[in-house]
Protein backbone atom coordinates (compact mmCIF):
# COMPACT_ATOMS: atom_id res chain seq x y z
CA UNK A 1 0.00 0.00 0.00
CA UNK A 2 1.20 3.52 -0.45
CA UNK A 3 -0.67 5.74 1.86
CA UNK A 4 1.61 8.36 1.01
CA UNK A 5 4.06 9.45 -2.04
CA UNK A 6 6.85 8.22 -0.30
CA UNK A 7 6.03 4.90 0.11
CA UNK A 8 5.42 4.49 -3.76
CA UNK A 9 8.32 5.99 -4.61
CA UNK A 10 9.98 3.36 -2.20
CA UNK A 11 8.75 0.99 -4.33
CA UNK A 12 10.02 2.23 -7.50
CA UNK A 13 13.57 4.02 -6.58
CA UNK A 14 14.39 2.24 -2.91
CA UNK A 15 14.12 5.55 -1.18
CA UNK A 16 13.56 5.65 2.29
CA UNK A 17 9.49 5.81 3.37
CA UNK A 18 8.09 9.08 5.11
CA UNK A 19 10.51 11.50 3.98
CA UNK A 20 9.66 14.93 2.73
CA UNK A 21 7.34 13.63 0.14
CA UNK A 22 4.86 11.89 2.56
CA UNK A 23 3.27 15.07 2.76
CA UNK A 24 1.43 14.48 -0.44
CA UNK A 25 -1.38 11.54 0.21
CA UNK A 26 -2.10 9.19 -1.84
CA UNK A 27 -5.60 9.61 -1.54
CA UNK A 28 -5.90 13.06 -1.78
CA UNK A 29 -3.96 12.90 -5.44
CA UNK A 30 -6.32 10.51 -6.81
CA UNK A 31 -8.62 12.62 -5.61
CA UNK A 32 -7.75 15.58 -7.62
CA UNK A 33 -6.44 13.26 -10.37
CA UNK A 34 -10.27 11.83 -10.27
CA UNK A 35 -11.89 15.81 -10.55
CA UNK A 36 -9.51 16.59 -13.53
CA UNK A 37 -10.91 13.23 -15.21
CA UNK A 38 -14.57 14.23 -14.62
CA UNK A 39 -13.83 17.70 -15.76
CA UNK A 40 -12.03 16.94 -18.75
CA UNK A 41 -14.56 13.69 -20.00
CA UNK A 42 -17.55 16.32 -19.18
CA UNK A 43 -15.77 19.07 -21.37
CA UNK A 44 -15.59 16.81 -24.14
CA UNK A 45 -19.44 16.02 -24.13
CA UNK A 46 -20.36 19.68 -23.65
CA UNK A 47 -18.02 20.52 -26.47
CA UNK A 48 -19.54 17.92 -28.83
CA UNK A 49 -23.38 18.95 -27.92
CA UNK A 50 -22.48 22.18 -28.36
CA UNK A 51 -21.11 21.66 -32.07
CA UNK A 52 -24.06 19.69 -32.53
CA UNK A 53 -26.36 22.18 -31.77
CA UNK A 54 -27.85 21.08 -28.51
CA UNK A 55 -26.70 24.57 -26.94
CA UNK A 56 -27.64 28.10 -27.50
CA UNK A 57 -25.18 30.44 -26.44
CA UNK A 58 -25.91 32.83 -23.41
CA UNK A 59 -24.72 36.15 -24.47
CA UNK A 60 -22.86 38.37 -21.67
CA UNK A 61 -22.14 41.58 -21.94
CA UNK A 62 -19.20 42.95 -20.36
CA UNK A 63 -17.06 46.06 -20.50
CA UNK A 64 -13.16 45.77 -21.11
CA UNK A 65 -10.28 47.73 -20.44
CA UNK A 66 -11.50 49.16 -16.83
CA UNK A 67 -8.61 49.44 -14.17
CA UNK A 68 -8.59 46.23 -11.22
CA UNK A 69 -11.08 47.00 -8.62
CA UNK A 70 -10.85 47.37 -5.48
CA UNK A 71 -12.23 43.34 -4.88
CA UNK A 72 -9.44 42.62 -7.30
CA UNK A 73 -7.13 43.60 -5.45
CA UNK A 74 -8.08 42.91 -2.39
CA UNK A 75 -8.79 39.38 -3.46
CA UNK A 76 -5.43 38.96 -4.50
CA UNK A 77 -3.78 40.44 -1.66
CA UNK A 78 -5.40 38.02 0.77
CA UNK A 79 -4.15 35.30 -1.58
CA UNK A 80 -0.65 36.53 -1.22
CA UNK A 81 -1.05 37.01 2.30
CA UNK A 82 -2.19 33.04 3.16
CA UNK A 83 0.77 32.26 0.70
CA UNK A 84 3.47 33.75 2.60
CA UNK A 85 2.16 33.72 5.92
CA UNK A 86 1.45 29.90 5.85
CA UNK A 87 4.15 29.11 2.82
CA UNK A 88 7.09 30.63 5.04
CA UNK A 89 5.93 28.88 8.22
CA UNK A 90 5.55 25.51 6.87
CA UNK A 91 9.06 25.89 5.05
CA UNK A 92 10.67 26.89 8.37
CA UNK A 93 8.76 23.95 10.33
CA UNK A 94 8.44 21.47 7.96
CA UNK A 95 8.51 18.75 10.49
CA UNK A 96 5.65 19.98 12.40
CA UNK A 97 3.59 20.17 9.11
CA UNK A 98 4.97 16.45 7.71
CA UNK A 99 3.11 15.08 10.91
CA UNK A 100 -0.07 17.12 10.76
CA UNK A 101 -0.48 19.31 7.70
CA UNK A 102 -4.45 20.18 9.09
CA UNK A 103 -2.96 21.03 12.20
CA UNK A 104 -0.85 23.62 10.98
CA UNK A 105 -2.74 25.01 8.36
CA UNK A 106 -5.88 25.50 10.13
CA UNK A 107 -3.95 27.20 13.10
CA UNK A 108 -3.01 30.56 13.90
CA UNK A 109 0.44 29.70 12.98
CA UNK A 110 2.50 31.73 10.14
CA UNK A 111 5.09 34.19 9.47
CA UNK A 112 3.04 37.87 9.56
CA UNK A 113 6.00 39.24 7.39
CA UNK A 114 6.39 36.81 4.37
CA UNK A 115 2.56 37.62 4.65
CA UNK A 116 2.31 41.18 4.42
CA UNK A 117 5.02 41.05 2.26
CA UNK A 118 2.68 38.65 -0.22
CA UNK A 119 -0.09 40.64 0.01
CA UNK A 120 1.61 43.93 -1.23
CA UNK A 121 3.02 41.78 -4.03
CA UNK A 122 0.19 40.03 -4.82
CA UNK A 123 -1.93 43.45 -4.81
CA UNK A 124 0.59 45.36 -6.54
CA UNK A 125 0.33 42.47 -9.79
CA UNK A 126 -3.13 42.44 -9.96
CA UNK A 127 -3.40 46.41 -9.81
CA UNK A 128 -0.44 46.03 -12.32
CA UNK A 129 -1.99 43.29 -15.08
CA UNK A 130 -5.38 45.64 -15.68
CA UNK A 131 -3.18 48.63 -16.00
CA UNK A 132 -1.58 47.47 -18.96
CA UNK A 133 -4.82 46.97 -20.96
CA UNK A 134 -6.62 49.78 -19.31
CA UNK A 135 -8.35 51.94 -21.79
CA UNK A 136 -8.52 55.79 -21.69
CA UNK A 137 -11.99 55.10 -22.52
CA UNK A 138 -13.81 51.53 -21.17
CA UNK A 139 -15.94 49.76 -23.70
CA UNK A 140 -18.65 47.21 -23.61
CA UNK A 141 -18.59 43.85 -25.67
CA UNK A 142 -20.89 40.99 -25.81
CA UNK A 143 -19.43 37.84 -25.50
CA UNK A 144 -20.72 34.33 -26.29
CA UNK A 145 -20.19 31.38 -23.53
CA UNK A 146 -21.62 27.74 -24.54
CA UNK A 147 -21.05 25.63 -21.36
CA UNK A 148 -18.12 23.99 -21.89
CA UNK A 149 -16.80 27.62 -22.04
CA UNK A 150 -17.66 27.32 -18.53
CA UNK A 151 -16.41 23.89 -17.17
CA UNK A 152 -13.77 25.97 -15.07
CA UNK A 153 -16.54 27.07 -12.82
CA UNK A 154 -18.86 23.93 -12.77
CA UNK A 155 -15.89 22.03 -11.61
CA UNK A 156 -15.38 23.93 -9.38
CA UNK A 157 -18.72 24.00 -7.63
CA UNK A 158 -19.14 20.92 -8.22
CA UNK A 159 -16.21 19.54 -6.03
CA UNK A 160 -16.44 22.15 -3.17
CA UNK A 161 -20.02 21.40 -2.45
CA UNK A 162 -19.33 17.58 -3.12
CA UNK A 163 -16.55 17.02 -1.17
CA UNK A 164 -18.55 19.37 1.24
CA UNK A 165 -21.35 17.51 1.26
CA UNK A 166 -19.20 13.78 1.16
CA UNK A 167 -18.11 14.92 4.23
CA UNK A 168 -21.02 16.05 6.40
CA UNK A 169 -22.80 12.27 5.31
CA UNK A 170 -19.76 10.33 6.17
CA UNK A 171 -20.04 12.62 10.26
CA UNK A 172 -23.76 11.50 10.11
CA UNK A 173 -23.20 7.97 9.45
CA UNK A 174 -21.01 7.93 12.39
CA UNK A 175 -21.76 10.82 14.49
CA UNK A 176 -19.59 9.48 17.41
CA UNK A 177 -16.05 9.97 15.65
CA UNK A 178 -17.18 13.84 15.16
CA UNK A 179 -18.15 14.40 18.92
CA UNK A 180 -15.09 13.20 19.92
CA UNK A 181 -13.35 15.15 17.58
CA UNK A 182 -15.21 17.54 15.25
CA UNK A 183 -12.48 19.83 13.76
CA UNK A 184 -10.01 17.18 13.45
CA UNK A 185 -12.80 14.57 11.86
CA UNK A 186 -14.62 17.72 9.57
CA UNK A 187 -10.79 18.69 8.34
CA UNK A 188 -9.39 15.39 7.90
CA UNK A 189 -8.86 14.04 4.57
CA UNK A 190 -10.51 10.89 4.97
CA UNK A 191 -13.60 9.76 5.66
CA UNK A 192 -16.15 10.73 2.64
CA UNK A 193 -19.19 9.61 1.79
CA UNK A 194 -19.45 9.25 -2.14
CA UNK A 195 -23.29 9.65 -2.39
CA UNK A 196 -22.93 12.56 0.09
CA UNK A 197 -20.67 14.00 -2.48
CA UNK A 198 -23.28 13.01 -5.34
CA UNK A 199 -26.28 14.77 -3.90
CA UNK A 200 -24.81 17.87 -2.51
CA UNK A 201 -22.26 18.28 -5.65
CA UNK A 202 -25.99 17.27 -7.61
CA UNK A 203 -27.21 20.10 -5.97
CA UNK A 204 -24.51 22.73 -6.36
CA UNK A 205 -24.14 22.12 -9.66
CA UNK A 206 -28.11 22.57 -10.12
CA UNK A 207 -28.01 25.94 -8.85
CA UNK A 208 -25.15 27.24 -11.23
CA UNK A 209 -27.09 25.70 -14.30
CA UNK A 210 -30.30 27.63 -13.31
CA UNK A 211 -28.29 30.47 -12.75
CA UNK A 212 -26.77 30.53 -16.05
CA UNK A 213 -29.72 29.47 -17.49
CA UNK A 214 -27.91 25.77 -18.95
CA UNK A 215 -30.85 23.35 -19.81
CA UNK A 216 -30.37 20.55 -17.33
CA UNK A 217 -31.54 17.29 -18.86
CA UNK A 218 -28.51 17.37 -21.71
CA UNK A 219 -26.24 18.40 -19.21
CA UNK A 220 -27.10 15.25 -16.66
CA UNK A 221 -26.50 13.28 -19.82
CA UNK A 222 -23.44 14.82 -20.13
CA UNK A 223 -21.95 14.22 -16.83
CA UNK A 224 -23.24 11.02 -16.30
CA UNK A 225 -20.41 9.30 -17.93
CA UNK A 226 -17.34 11.93 -15.98
CA UNK A 227 -19.25 10.56 -12.82
CA UNK A 228 -19.00 7.23 -12.77
CA UNK A 229 -15.76 7.06 -14.18
CA UNK A 230 -14.49 9.71 -11.83
CA UNK A 231 -15.53 7.02 -9.43
CA UNK A 232 -13.80 4.39 -10.73
CA UNK A 233 -10.58 6.66 -10.24
CA UNK A 234 -11.24 7.74 -6.96
CA UNK A 235 -11.40 4.33 -5.96
CA UNK A 236 -7.89 3.28 -7.08
CA UNK A 237 -6.82 6.30 -4.19
CA UNK A 238 -8.74 4.11 -1.88
CA UNK A 239 -7.23 1.21 -2.81
CA UNK A 240 -3.66 2.49 -2.90
CA UNK A 241 -4.04 4.15 0.32
CA UNK A 242 -6.39 1.57 2.21
CA UNK A 243 -8.28 4.02 3.49
CA UNK A 244 -10.50 1.59 5.71
CA UNK A 245 -13.22 1.14 2.59
CA UNK A 246 -12.34 -2.39 2.20
CA UNK A 247 -14.49 -5.51 2.59
CA UNK A 248 -15.36 -7.80 5.33
CA UNK A 249 -13.31 -10.71 5.96
CA UNK A 250 -12.91 -12.70 2.63
CA UNK A 251 -13.78 -16.73 2.37
CA UNK A 252 -11.54 -19.41 1.50
CA UNK A 253 -9.98 -18.76 -2.10
CA UNK A 254 -12.22 -20.97 -4.20
CA UNK A 255 -10.11 -23.67 -6.05
CA UNK A 256 -11.60 -22.09 -9.61
CA UNK A 257 -9.91 -18.96 -9.43
CA UNK A 258 -7.79 -18.20 -11.82
CA UNK A 259 -6.98 -13.97 -10.88
CA UNK A 260 -4.07 -13.41 -8.85
CA UNK A 261 -4.73 -13.96 -5.28
CA UNK A 262 -4.93 -10.41 -3.89
CA UNK A 263 -8.03 -9.90 -6.19
CA UNK A 264 -9.70 -12.52 -3.97
CA UNK A 265 -8.23 -11.39 -0.34
CA UNK A 266 -5.77 -8.86 0.42
CA UNK A 267 -4.48 -7.42 3.83
CA UNK A 268 -3.83 -3.52 2.75
CA UNK A 269 -0.33 -3.65 4.07
CA UNK A 270 1.07 -0.12 5.43
CA UNK A 271 -2.50 0.80 5.28
CA UNK A 272 -2.89 4.87 6.06
CA UNK A 273 -5.71 3.84 8.77
CA UNK A 274 -2.86 2.07 10.64
CA UNK A 275 -5.69 -0.82 10.83
CA UNK A 276 -5.01 -4.16 11.66
CA UNK A 277 -1.86 -6.16 13.27
CA UNK A 278 1.86 -4.74 13.39
CA UNK A 279 4.18 -5.16 10.61
CA UNK A 280 7.28 -7.93 11.77
CA UNK A 281 9.95 -5.33 11.39
CA UNK A 282 8.86 -2.73 10.19
CA UNK A 283 9.78 0.80 11.54
CA UNK A 284 7.92 2.89 9.27
CA UNK A 285 5.11 5.67 10.31
CA UNK A 286 2.45 3.14 8.66
CA UNK A 287 3.74 -0.56 9.78
CA UNK A 288 0.44 -2.37 9.91
CA UNK A 289 -1.81 -5.23 7.55
CA UNK A 290 -5.10 -6.96 8.11
CA UNK A 291 -5.39 -10.45 9.55
CA UNK A 292 -7.29 -12.07 8.41
CA UNK A 293 -7.11 -10.95 4.76
CA UNK A 294 -10.82 -8.76 3.03
CA UNK A 295 -12.37 -8.76 0.30
CA UNK A 296 -10.57 -5.68 -2.15
CA UNK A 297 -13.76 -3.78 -2.80
CA UNK A 298 -12.16 -0.79 -3.88
CA UNK A 299 -10.67 -3.01 -6.46
CA UNK A 300 -13.62 -4.49 -7.54
CA UNK A 301 -15.65 -0.75 -7.49
CA UNK A 302 -12.90 0.51 -9.86
CA UNK A 303 -13.12 -2.55 -12.48
CA UNK A 304 -17.64 -2.23 -12.49
CA UNK A 305 -17.31 1.59 -12.69
CA UNK A 306 -14.94 2.17 -15.51
CA UNK A 307 -16.85 -0.88 -17.37
CA UNK A 308 -20.07 1.29 -16.53
CA UNK A 309 -18.31 4.21 -17.46
CA UNK A 310 -16.78 2.67 -20.36
CA UNK A 311 -20.50 1.39 -21.63
CA UNK A 312 -22.14 5.01 -20.88
CA UNK A 313 -19.58 6.64 -23.24
CA UNK A 314 -20.62 4.05 -26.10
CA UNK A 315 -23.96 4.36 -26.08
CA UNK A 316 -24.56 8.51 -25.20
CA UNK A 317 -24.51 9.20 -29.05
CA UNK A 318 -27.60 7.04 -29.93
CA UNK A 319 -29.57 8.42 -27.07
CA UNK A 320 -32.25 10.63 -28.17
CA UNK A 321 -34.34 11.98 -25.28
CA UNK A 322 -32.46 14.03 -23.07
CA UNK A 323 -32.14 12.53 -19.20
CA UNK A 324 -32.25 9.06 -20.75
CA UNK A 325 -28.68 8.46 -19.88
CA UNK A 326 -28.43 10.63 -16.58
CA UNK A 327 -31.11 7.51 -16.09
CA UNK A 328 -29.43 4.83 -16.98
CA UNK A 329 -26.26 6.24 -14.98
CA UNK A 330 -28.11 5.95 -11.88
CA UNK A 331 -29.73 2.80 -12.44
CA UNK A 332 -25.77 1.21 -12.82
CA UNK A 333 -24.65 3.05 -9.98
CA UNK A 334 -27.31 2.08 -7.75
CA UNK A 335 -27.28 -1.16 -8.61
CA UNK A 336 -23.51 -1.54 -8.54
CA UNK A 337 -22.61 0.24 -5.38
CA UNK A 338 -25.71 -2.34 -3.71
CA UNK A 339 -24.77 -5.31 -4.15
CA UNK A 340 -21.01 -4.42 -3.36
CA UNK A 341 -22.32 -2.92 0.09
CA UNK A 342 -22.91 -6.97 0.97
CA UNK A 343 -19.08 -7.45 1.08
CA UNK A 344 -18.13 -4.51 2.07
CA UNK A 345 -16.98 -2.99 5.99
CA UNK A 346 -19.45 -0.24 6.71
CA UNK A 347 -21.60 0.95 9.19
CA UNK A 348 -25.15 -0.12 9.78
CA UNK A 349 -28.50 1.34 10.97
CA UNK A 350 -29.11 -1.43 13.21
CA UNK A 351 -31.83 0.92 14.54
CA UNK A 352 -33.91 0.33 11.35
CA UNK A 353 -35.30 -2.82 9.69
CA UNK A 354 -33.02 -5.16 7.83
CA UNK A 355 -30.18 -2.95 9.70
CA UNK A 356 -29.37 -1.45 5.84
CA UNK A 357 -26.71 0.79 5.64
CA UNK A 358 -26.53 4.62 4.55
CA UNK A 359 -24.92 3.34 1.16
CA UNK A 360 -27.43 0.74 0.66
CA UNK A 361 -30.36 3.10 1.16
CA UNK A 362 -29.52 5.95 -0.63
CA UNK A 363 -28.28 3.39 -3.42
CA UNK A 364 -31.54 1.56 -3.30
CA UNK A 365 -33.36 5.12 -3.75
CA UNK A 366 -30.69 5.37 -6.84
CA UNK A 367 -32.18 2.50 -8.34
CA UNK A 368 -35.85 3.26 -8.01
CA UNK A 369 -35.00 6.92 -9.52
CA UNK A 370 -33.30 5.02 -12.12
CA UNK A 371 -36.33 2.54 -13.50
CA UNK A 372 -38.99 5.36 -12.62
CA UNK A 373 -37.18 7.97 -14.81
CA UNK A 374 -36.87 6.10 -17.47
CA UNK A 375 -40.73 4.96 -17.53
CA UNK A 376 -41.65 8.11 -17.49
CA UNK A 377 -39.31 9.45 -20.03
CA UNK A 378 -40.44 6.68 -22.05
CA UNK A 379 -44.10 7.57 -21.49
CA UNK A 380 -43.30 11.54 -22.67
CA UNK A 381 -42.16 10.33 -26.07
CA UNK A 382 -44.88 8.12 -26.22
CA UNK A 383 -47.34 10.75 -25.48
CA UNK A 384 -45.69 13.85 -27.76
CA UNK A 385 -45.39 11.04 -30.45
Amino acid sequence: MYPDLSYLLHDLFGTQPDNWTSVFKTFGLLLVISILVAAWLFYLELKRMAEAGVYKPEIVKTKVGLPASPWEIGSNALFGFLLGFKGVYIVQHFAEFQADAAAVLLSGKGHWLAGIAGAALFGFMRWWEKKKTALPKPKEVALKFYPHDRIGDITVVAAVSGILGAKIFAILEEPSGFMRAPLETFFSGSGLAIYGGLICGYLGVTWYLRKHKIPFWPTADAVAPALIVAYGVGRIGCMLAGDGDWGIVAAPQPEWWFLPDWMWAYDFPHNVSRAGIPIEGCEWHYCTRLDPPVYPTPFYETVMSLLIGGFLWAIRKRITVPGTLFFIYLLLNGIERFFIEKIRVNVHYEWMPFQPTQAELISFLLIIVGIGGLVWLRRKKGAVA
